[in-house]
């Protein structure tokens, strides 16, 4: 089997006011960095996708899960192209027309193997890119996968660790996460599950957000869905609303939220809030299974 299939394909070096998503303006921003195949536009938002390299049985399919609940939005899919946890993510994103870029611990002409080769050039014809720091074919030593960590983490609105254990590279992409500010996420899973002794951590402490319906990624990494109607886009469909349900539509458009969480963002008392939520519901704007969850819009 050919594995180094993009031996050949051209890359660039990137200027620095070009280094694509937030990677600009994270303190872990490389001095270089080198591209194939096509960088996001700005307005795109990155999350990084991280894991085990040897996850369980069912992690592709949790993977797959996950990355469709980013369908169809402004996410792109960040991860480093190693087996396993990583690889999942790469592939779902692909499958679901979702953009992808896998940064890598070696040059970008450094020869890649197997399965990951087929992958990488999958990643490049699909519009998406590969990025290092390293020039060449700077071979993958072995510090410089906590590098290529940080460029992961940097290029990111948040980062969620989908499989785990105690210790591993996606421990020190949350901890990267984590030093700037960001949301970090975390999938949970059985207590007695080595391979989710890293991320029940990361949740015990507090220091990550859990998810805990694959399907609830999108809504809990705070990105809003592209279908989404406009405010301006309401008279058109013959709908009129409040000034208060606008407001309310306005500011969730896109999200779900629980009735304490709408109260402590607005003044509106419960009986008004009530009213807004009812007449929303009505507008086919908002629904609600349980009346404690609302979701604004196809959330």
């Amino acid at each position: 089997m050919e594995t180094n299939l993009l031996f050949n394909e051209p890359y660039s070096k990137l200027a620095h006011d070009n280094y694509p998503l937030l990677l600009g303006a994270s303190k872990y921003c490389p001095k270089q960095l080198f591209c194939k195949g096509t960088l996001p536009t700005n307005d795109k938002i990155g999350i990084a996708m991280v894991g085990t390299r040897r996850p369980s049985a069912s992690a592709e399919e949790l993977c797959r899960r996950l990355v469709d609940s980013l369908r169809p939005t402004k996410a792109v899919v960040i991860s480093g192209l190693a087996q396993g946890i990583d690889s999942f993510c790469h592939r779902a994103a692909l499958d679901a027309g979702i953009p992808t870029i896998a940064v890598l611990a070696q040059g970008l002409e450094a020869k890649i193997e197997g399965e990951r080769a087929l992958l990488a050039q999958r990643i490049i014809d699909a519009g998406g890119a590969l990025l290092s720091e390293y020039e060449g074919d700077t071979p993958a030593y072995k510090g410089n996968f906590i590098a290529r960590n940080r460029i992961i983490s940097g290029l990111s609105q948040s980062t969620l660790v989908v499989q785990s254990r105690k210790k591993g590279g996606a421990l020190l992409t949350a901890q990267f996460c984590l030093d700037e500010g960001k949301l970090l996420l975390a999938c949970t899973g059985n207590f007695d599950c080595e391979l989710y002794s890293g991320t029940n951590a990361l949740l015990d402490s507090g220091h990550a957000k859990a998810v805990f319906i694959p399907e609830s990624l999108r809504a809990v990494a705070g990105i809003p869905r592209l279908e989404g109607a406009k405010i301006e886009q309401l008279t058109t469909y013959g709908v009129q609303l409040s000034s208060g349900a606008q407001k309310v539509f306005e500011r969730f458009n896109g999200f779900r939220k629980t009735f304490s969480e709408l109260q402590q963002e607005f003044d509106f008392k419960a009986p008004e809030l009530l009213a807004i939520l009812t007449e929303l519901e009505i507008s086919g704007l908002v629904s609600s299974k349980d009346n404690f969850q609302f979701y604004f819009n196809g959330a």
